[in-house]
C-alpha cells in the first residue's frame, strides 16, 4: 500500500502511519522515546484503538518501533530502520536536507552501480544488451530533461536485470525512488545532453563489448558527473 496517497477506506490508518513515521525519520520522537499514549493519539486522529494498533503494527514492521505490553509503543534506534522500506525511504528523503541526502545515494550508487556494470557486461544475454541499448536510444531522442527521465531510469534498472542478479537487482529496485529523485534535479543541469549521453554511451559500449572493467570505469566517470550535475543545481559541492 502507498500510505502518502492512501485509498478513502485506509485514509486514517494512512494519515496515523504517515504523521507517525515521517515524525520519527524527521527526529519529532528519538529512538528511546516513547510514543504518546494510545488513548492520546485515539483521541487526537478521532480513530478506535483497533484502528491505531494496526498502524502501530505496520510502523513495527517498519522497523522503526517496537510495542510491548505496561510498556507502550517505543522509538527503536537508527541501524534498525528498514531504510530501503519504500515509505522509510521516502521519509528520509523529505526530512533530510537535500545535499546531505543526494551526497549519501551518491555514494551508496558509487559501490553498487559499477559493479552492476561489470557483472552486466560478464553476464548479460543478447536481449540484456538490446533493451539497455534501447532505453540509451530513447535517450538520445528525448527533446527535454523531463523526457529524459524515464528512459534514464530504464537505463540503469535494465543494467541491473542484465546482472542476472537477484540480490543485487532487488537492491537497485528498492532506490529507484531516490534515483529518481536525484535525476529529477541532476537533469536540469544546463547543456545536459551533450554532458550526459556520451558517459552513458561509454557503458553501454563496454557492456555489448563484453569488457567488464571498461564498464565498471564508466559507471565511475558517469557517476562523477552525475555528482558535478548536482553541484551545479543545487549550488553545493557533494563531495563523497
Amino acid at each position: 500500500m502507498d500510505y502518502r496517497k492512501p485509498s478513502d477506506r485506509k485514509s486514517m490508518h494512512a494519515r496515523i502511519v504517515q504523521d507517525i513515521g515521517m515524525g520519527i525519520v524527521a527526529g519529532q520522537w528519538q529512538p528511546g522515546v516513547k510514543l504518546p499514549p494510545e488513548a492520546s493519539l485515539c483521541e487526537e486522529y478521532a480513530v478506535s484503538r483497533p484502528v491505531l494498533r494496526e498502524a502501530t503494527r505496520v510502523l513495527v514492521a517498519k522497523g522503526l518501533v517496537f510495542s510491548r505490553p505496561r510498556v507502550g509503543t517505543v522509538v527503536k534506534p537508527r541501524g534498525d530502520w528498514h531504510l530501503l522500506d519504500p515509505d522509510v525511504l521516502h521519509w528520509l528523503m523529505q526530512s533530510t536536507p537535500q545535499n546531505d541526502f543526494f551526497a549519501m545515494l551518491t555514494s551508496v550508487r558509487a559501490i553498487i552501480e559499477p559493479a552492476a556494470a561489470a557483472l552486466a557486461a560478464q553476464h548479460a544475454s543478447a536481449e540484456d544488451v538490446l533493451a539497455i541499448d534501447e532505453a540509451y536510444q530513447r535517450m538520445e531522442a528525448s527533446g527535454s530533461a523531463d523526457a529524459l527521465l524515464e528512459p534514464d531510469l530504464d537505463f540503469h534498472s535494465r543494467i541491473a536485470e542484465a546482472t542476472h542478479n537477484d540480490l543485487l537487482t532487488h537492491l537497485c529496485n528498492m532506490l529507484a525512488a531516490a534515483l529518481r529523485e536525484a535525476l529529477r534535479y541532476s537533469n536540469q543541469r544546463p547543456n545536459l545532453h551533450e554532458l550526459a549521453l556520451p558517459r552513458h554511451k561509454a557503458i553501454l559500449t563496454a557492456i555489448q563489448n563484453r569488457d567488464a572493467l571498461g564498464a565498471r570505469q564508466a559507471a565511475l566517470v558517469q557517476l562523477d558527473d552525475a555528482r558535478d550535475a548536482l553541484g551545479v543545481v543545487l549550488g553545493k559541492n557533494l563531495g563523497l
